[in-house]
């Protein structure tokens, strides 16, 4: 691959390497650029390819304002038997990016034309300074002085990385007056961000089963504990058949992680709103307030380029390697879904996962019908007695014509919890002598496609 107006190489690094990254920057996509590869893209190699990325970090942290910590990952790569640094640039928010010396002037700041980086004229620095976004956390005071890090330190810790006494500057969680921004707040353990899981009996938000907080903490261990629900929220189908075992997610597992990651880390906490995620008979929805950022079309939304709204967020959670490469979150949703599930507004931006279909059962002739298929089964009578109440086990025995509960009832009870079709109604206590079950939306489709399809 040539050069091109997102591609540059580098056979070594360079005095120029800060104008190169500074030009990427104020693009309106950001990019990749190279070191150790000649200009047809052939690799050559770096010598003590460690040392080099430590000092590439450095430049960047130290000649480049604003600071564009959060804007840039550096990457060890081999190609063949060579070792080439890949420095991966998103598009920033507080354009013009300038060399620090020189300021914001044409000896200091610089623009992609083709595969080359030009000074900025001084009438577009004008340009870009008057439209330059300042209602970004790391600019919004935090609404609380005294604040406290234990669960972002023990994650740090987890990590092998230690947060110093420095830690606030060195993590930009600092206004430019020294206090505690709204990042900062985000991240302590005490704060009033709200991250909300709900759940819906139908496909309408009218009949509201389960809403959980799980905010009010750092925000870390609330992206957290939102990836491990989802994971039980995420029903495995399974077909046990011959010669091989089926199984197919509800919803897909990488996907859904991206999209509950993205949400949480481009959310636009200007105005306090926060991201959230519900569940309804036959889809989940994730938005993240606040459309696109400034300056970026869907078509640059869909063609992958990142442009990080909250850039303080994205290092900590690239830190804990929560965020494995920018960019990446976009791309892996479309490849299992496409852009349809996509919903870009001015103010929001939402992410619709439609449930896929149990994998079907098949019959003693290899034909695939419904699981216990028939309008008798156990399984499909059970369901269908929760779709009208709640009922105990003996109720259920009862409901479905058996004197006493079955070896097969329980059977089929424990495999329809497993799957996700129905649940406890007092789920702390499962041994409980009044506990009862009751369908949930999984289970209301599961019947719903058993109904269509007699």
């Amino acid at each position: 691959m040539t050069e091109n107006h997102r591609i540059e190489y580098k056979r070594e690094l360079t005095g120029h390497l800060e104008k190169e990254i500074i030009a990427f920057l104020n693009a309106r996509e950001g990019d990749v650029l190279y070191i150790g590869m000649d200009d047809d893209g052939k690799a050559i190699g770096v010598p003590d390819c460690d040392q080099v990325q430590l000092v590439i970090k450095d430049r960047l942290k130290n000649n480049i304002q604003p600071s564009i910590m959060g804007l840039f990952e550096i990457v060890h790569e081999k190609h063949g038997d060579k070792d080439v640094i890949r420095i991966t640039v998103a598009g920033g928010l507080e354009k013009p990016y300038y060399l620090k010396k020189y300021g914001m002037t044409e000896k200091g700041c610089y623009l992609r034309v083709g595969s080359a980086s030009e000074p900025m004229p001084q009438e577009m620095i004008a340009a870009f300074y008057g439209k330059r976004i300042r209602n970004t956390i790391g600019r919004i005071e935090s609404p609380r002085n005294d604040l406290t890090f234990e669960q972002l330190k023990i994650y740090y810790d987890a990590k092998g990385l230690q947060l110093n006494s420095a830690f606030m500057k060195n993590l930009e969680l600092l206004t430019p007056d020294g206090r505690p921004n709204y990042a900062a707040y985000l991240l302590a353990v005490e704060n009033g961000a709200s991250f909300q899981i709900a759940k819906y009996a139908g496909t309408d938000r009218i009949d509201l089963i389960e809403n959980r907080d799980y905010g009010r903490c750092s925000l870390v261990k609330a992206l957290k504990a939102m990836l491990d629900r989802i994971k039980v929220e995420n029903t495995v189908y399974t077909k046990i058949g011959y010669p091989l075992r089926q199984e197919r997610e509800m919803i897909d597992s990488i996907a859904m992680r991206e999209a509950i990651i993205n949400a949480v880390a481009h959310n636009d906490y200007s105005y306090g709103a926060t991201p959230k995620v519900e569940f309804f008979a036959d889809r989940v929805e994730i938005t993240s307030m606040g459309g696109l950022p400034y300056g970026v079309t869907e078509s640059d939304f869909f063609d992958g380029y990142s442009v990080p709204r909250n850039k303080e967020l994205m290092r900590v959670l690239r830190d804990l390697e929560i965020v494995e490469h920018l960019g990446s979150g976009v791309p892996r949703i479309l490849k299992a879904y496409g852009p349809q599930v996509f919903e870009i507004r001015e103010s929001y931006l939402r992410v619709t996962f439609p449930y896929a279909q149990p994998v079907a059962a098949t019959n003693a002739a290899g034909l695939e019908s419904g699981p216990e298929s028939g309008p008798e089964s156990i399984r499909q009578r059970v369901l269908q007695e929760l779709a009208l109440r709640e009922l105990s086990k003996s109720g259920l025995a009862k409901a479905i014509g058996q004197k006493s509960v079955s070896g097969k009832l329980n059977a089929r009870i424990r495999e329809m919890l497993a799957d996700g079709l129905i649940e406890f109604t007092m789920p702390d206590k499962p041994n409980s002598r009044l506990q009862k079950y009751r369908l949930t939306g999984n289970g209301r489709t599961f019947l719903n496609n058993l109904n269509k399809n007699k």
